[in-house]
């Protein structure tokens, strides 16, 4: 698989492999053509999405069986929320020779913060006190 020329001089290394601040991200995923790999599970994505040319929706829960279908000649930015189960993804797809990744530092909550584009469906609002309790607002009641 490709070498990781395109993250290496952007980002800072954390636990062995690159990180992109989002900003930075936003920039390989529209001018870099980068493709950013959304690992959030099915429940946490209708809400909020990041409105970039190419997202691949693949959840932490089945990337053990689905990594094949991600582009192995594209450079990934692997998001979740907040940059936790992003981690893990990385270490995965690093054991499996995907060598030219890099996870997005603080997840899909630092890409909205630092105010940059996003799809938002109001009707896939999520409530709960904690990521664990997330569910739909408006479903169910």
């Amino acid at each position: 698989m490709a070498g990781n020329v395109t993250f290496s001089s952007r980002g800072f290394k954390s636990s062995g492999f690159f990180n992109l601040t989002p900003s930075e991200a936003y920039k390989e995923a529209v001018a870099g053509g980068a493709v950013l790999v959304d690992v959030r599970e099915e429940r946490l994505t209708g809400y909020k999405r990041f409105d970039v040319p190419v997202v691949i929706y693949i959840p932490k829960s089945r990337m053990h069986n689905d990594f094949k279908l991600l582009p192995d000649d594209k450079p990934l930015i692997i998001a979740d929320s907040v940059g936790l189960r992003s981690h893990e993804v990385m270490e995965f797809l690093l054991g499996k020779g995907f060598a030219n990744i890099a996870n997005l530092a603080g997840g899909i909550v630092d890409w909205e913060k630092d105010r940059l584009p996003l799809k938002i469906d109001l009707s896939e609002q999520l409530s709960g006190s904690c990521v664990c309790q997330l569910r739909p607002r408006h479903k169910g009641r």
